[in-house]
């Protein structure tokens, strides 16, 4: 495995991107376990800086303030290798964002189905895009908005719609990487 104390033995960033709901943050945090390394979700990432919920800067300041926060993570997070990143859902739709997040990192879309999305998030109200009262309409047209940016970042397409070990499972074998004990290796082949 990557040595803890030493994440920089992985050269680059392992970033996760997707539509809401996909699991970025699930699969991230034990893509992460599975190779010692540490993980940042960019949303909790933006709260903790900025000190309020992504739901209150978009009360308060808009889409267009988040976005700047965004813009200023994705700087700060490509400045360092050997992390497991997830994206915001609409991070990666703004080429400077992709273009700041590749200059360190390996960009992998979590692909599900719209169908995957809708029951994954049927009961969540904390989605701010979604906060309308034609919400599954909403959710549809910014899926088929977005899904054509992921895949266009995207350097890896893995589908997401399996339980979250066999989906980092999928993202090892892409990627090459084997998470044997005794240290980090890449699977030669």
């Amino acid at each position: 495995m990557c040595n803890p104390a030493n994440p920089a033995a992985l050269p680059y960033n392992i970033v996760l991107c997707g539509f809401m709901g996909c699991g970025k943050s699930t699969v991230g945090r034990k893509l992460a376990r599975l190779l010692s390394l540490p993980f940042i979700d960019m949303d909790a990432h933006i709260e903790q800086r900025s000190g309020m919920a992504i739901s209150e800067i978009f009360a308060q300041f808009g889409e267009d303030r988040f976005r700047e926060l965004e813009y200023e993570a994705a700087v700060e997070l490509s400045g360092r290798t050997g992390q497991v990143i997830a994206t915001g859902g609409g991070a990666l739709i703004f080429a400077r964002n992709v273009l700041a997040l590749k200059r360190t990192g390996k960009i992998v879309l979590l692909d599900v189905t719209l169908n995957d999305v809708k029951r994954r998030l049927y009961a969540d109200t904390t989605r701010p895009l979604l906060q309308r009262a034609d919400r599954d309409k909403a959710m549809q047209e910014l899926y088929e908005a977005r899904l054509p940016l992921y895949r266009a970042a995207a350097d890896y397409v893995i589908s997401a719609g399996a339980p979250p070990k066999k989906v980092c499972d999928k993202i090892l074998t892409e990627l090459h990487l084997n998470t044997e004990p005794a240290e980090f290796s890449v699977r030669k082949g």
